[in-house]
């Protein structure tokens, strides 16, 4: 592992913990035990940083659910594999601060363009691989035709995300457990052929 990698490694959990904005440089040596030029040796500044730990919470958090979802078949399939993936969501994140797409996008949109942008570029992508499947599944003739592709994909985000907000604000992954519920027993089953 190079200097940069265990920056990154040791810096991503506290920058979602604390919130990119609210850790400090004093945080960021604290956590692992460099100096501030050893740090700014190997990134250009704190957003410089703040990005890079943004993009290794995201590789930890979510693009394994992209990566997995990208393996099956069948429309229906895909979605149920998206929500099996989040009933375990809160485990794997509890000790990291939680969803990071959403703790960047609350955290940045008005203090740091950059990251804020990063994380509405995912949001945007996890929209667009909904919306892909959902149309996936009525040209497959699993999901109704008249389906309305833009509004079932905001849904399925909007109670995936709102639900981990809730777990990790009151350590409880019902949150998310039943939101997944209602994904797979009511949005899915309602748009299901």
């Amino acid at each position: 592992m190079n200097t940069s990698e265990f920056i990154l490694d040791k810096i991503a959990p506290v920058f979602n913990k604390q919130g990119y904005i609210g850790t400090s440089l004093s945080d960021i040596t604290k956590a692992t035990g460099l100096t501030k030029g050893a740090i700014y040796c190997n990134f250009a500044n704190k957003e410089d940083l703040a990005l890079q730990a943004f993009k290794l919470n995201v590789g930890i958090a979510i693009i394994p659910l992209f990566k997995l979802v990208a393996t099956k078949e069948g429309a229906i399939n895909k979605l149920h594999t998206i929500t099996n993936y989040h009933r375990s969501y809160y485990d794997l994140l509890k000790d990291r601060g939680g969803c990071p797409m959403l703790r960047v996008s609350v955290d940045t949109k008005f203090v740091n363009p950059l990251l804020f942008e990063a994380a509405e570029k995912l949001s945007q992508k996890f929209i667009n691989g909904l919306t892909d499947i959902i149309s996936e599944g009525i040209s497959k003739d699993e999901i109704q035709p008249d389906t309305d592709v833009n509004k079932y994909a905001q849904l399925i985000l909007t109670m995936i995300e709102g639900s981990s907000l809730l777990a990790f604000t009151h350590n409880d992954d019902s949150y998310i457990t039943h939101a997944m519920d209602f994904i797979d027993d009511i949005l899915i089953k309602n748009i299901k052929k």
